[in-house]
């Protein structure tokens, strides 16, 4: 007894807030509270939704207010096996579509045009390098998508078993910055649509509007997203099927042929590059969105869920965007293509077939596509809260719908002055996703797969133990050595590594980045490890 009441008093940071709360702002519980919350912590550290709002400081009194209009109130704090009601077919439906609404949407269409405008690539070599980076990109998300069910903890918390307590902040930083800029981005293509639409309504004005929808959604938390995300995909995948029955009839598709050599293999490699970084983008929140699902929940059922909701609405949106940019190759006076796609970008090049095509209802198509963009977005606004109070004992203290509010803010204020250089931010930024994920993940197979032998090699009750977890020392150095790969690798406007200078034709050569910066990462790890157990013996 005197053991369990020493447990009642872990601290914010080792996942019972509330009770540190209770303690230090003299609340207390006297229904059973405590009770069960010891209980609960015995069988994994994991902390009781009730327990939120136990004090009288500002903490319990803000999650008081959220519990009354029934947002989510957890944070990283681990889910109990009895508060894990996403269960049954529906809860496959939901991984499902989640990724499905998410990705049906014109920013994963406008990643088609790049081929072309960017790589200056055919249409049949640019849709192979689509279906395979892609299936490339996925399977990462796939498989730690597997992962919140099994330890019912984030993604960026699961992270800690592979980076250590502190090494896993450097890792959260770099999410966040993941986070606001894929929503920068996001917001930037469908403000573009919107102005394409209505020129009164400019790019700023829409995105405000997509912010604050999405804001409106992220802030009730895992349920509403996922609400949302049921049904989303419908409207989306129409417009984007009358959008292929309009191009196919017109007759405008350009059979844009192959080049050849080292030309076109640094083209297929800096293309493929810019696929894989938006793919594989979703890896480090992918355990977010299944956390609540039952501990006995399939495995292969999930990652086959996960992997439907993916290919589906990536293939066939990036390669509707390099089939219909493909009539910017016409050479028969005006292009209204090429003029539409010079004057507002995605949103112009839409237009010149739905707005030329069908008119005012054209008008309504490019509007409802302009809005998926919060599909899009949800998945990054929910997540940038969780990965915050991954980085400090003062961040897990602010309640996540409070770090949603700020992140939305951050991210309009990065997108409205970044509005008229679309096309270079996005292919910079999909690179740099692309990169850091690459090492990320290479670090955490090697971990996974090399020394924890799968799933039955983690303690889930060691999450909010940083002496229990890795010393961090090997897999930050592992980083660094993967950033080293990274750079040799990488081919961009501003700078072209050594390695990447012959994978293509100078003076750009061919993008290997996050090849190299994996396969740096992965054997540093391999190496390093062993030496951080036998020295610090964990």
């Amino acid at each position: 007894m005197a053991k369990r009441s020493q447990d009642l008093d872990y601290d914010v940071e080792k996942g019972a807030r509330a009770h540190q709360f209770a303690s230090e702002e003299g609340g207390h519980s006297d229904n059973g509270e405590t009770k069960r919350s010891a209980s609960v912590l015995d069988e994994g550290h994991a902390v009781p939704g009730e327990t939120f709002e136990v004090g009288s400081g500002w903490y319990a009194t803000a999650q008081r207010f959220a519990g009354k209009l029934k947002i989510e109130q957890r944070g990283i704090e681990r889910v109990p096996d009895d508060e894990r009601t996403d269960s049954g077919f529906k809860a496959l439906l939901n991984v499902s579509t989640m990724w499905l609404s998410a990705n049906m949407v014109v920013s994963s269409f406008a990643l088609g045009l790049l081929a072309k405008s960017l790589f200056y690539m055919g249409a049949a070599d640019a849709m192979l390098v689509i279906l395979f980076f892609n299936l490339l990109g996925i399977t990462p998300v796939c498989y730690f998508s597997t992962f919140g069910p099994a330890f019912g903890l984030r993604q960026m918390v699961l992270s800690r078993f592979w980076y250590g307590w502190y090494g896993v902040k450097l890792i959260a930083i770099f999410n966040v910055l993941a986070c606001i800029g894929w929503s920068s981005v996001n917001s930037i293509v469908g403000a573009q649509l919107i102005e394409t639409v209505n020129n009164d309504v400019k790019g700023p004005a829409g995105i405000v509007i997509i912010a604050v929808c999405t804001f409106a959604i992220t802030t009730f938390g895992y349920k509403v997203v996922h609400a949302y995300e049921f049904w989303s995909w419908i409207p989306t995948t129409i417009i984007f099927i009358i959008l292929l029955g309009i191009f196919a009839h017109s007759g405008d598709f350009k059979a844009i042929p192959w080049e050849t050599g080292t030309t076109e293999l640094g083209s297929v490699l800096s293309f493929g590059s810019v696929i894989y970084g938006f793919a594989t983008g979703w890896t480090s929140y992918a355990a977010d969105y299944t956390v609540y699902q039952p501990s006995t929940q399939s495995k292969r059922k999930v990652f086959f869920w996960t992997w439907l909701g993916l290919i589906v609405p990536l293939l066939f949106t990036q390669m509707l965007g390099v089939a219909i940019m493909s009539a910017t190759a016409a050479n028969d006076g005006n292009n209204r293509y090429q003029e539409g796609y010079d004057a507002t970008g995605t949103g112009g090049l839409l237009g010149a077939v739905l707005i030329y095509h069908a008119g005012t209802f054209g008008k309504f198509c490019i509007v409802i596509l302009a809005l998926s963009i919060i599909a899009n977005n949800c998945p990054n606004i929910y997540s940038v809260a969780l990965t915050v109070q991954v980085l400090a004992h003062w961040t897990q203290r602010i309640p996540r719908f409070i770090w949603t509010a700020i992140g939305t803010g951050v991210y309009i204020a990065i997108a409205i002055p970044g509005y008229s250089h679309f096309e270079a931010v996005l292919e910079n930024f999909m690179n740099f996703i692309g990169y850091w994920l690459a090492i990320y993940e290479g670090i955490a197979f090697a971990e996974h797969f090399v020394f924890r032998r799968g799933t039955k090699g983690y303690n889930p009750a060691d999450y909010d133990q940083p002496k229990r977890l890795p010393p961090g020392l090997a897999a930050v150095f592992s980083f660094c050595c993967g950033v080293a790969g990274m750079v040799t690798g990488m081919s961009q406007v501003w700078f072209v590594g050594p390695i990447a200078l012959h994978a293509g034709e100078a003076p750009f050569g061919g993008d290997v980045g996050f090849e190299l910066g994996f396969a740096f990462a992965f054997t540093a790890y391999c190496i390093t490890r062993p030496l951080e157990k036998r020295v610090l013996g964990r």
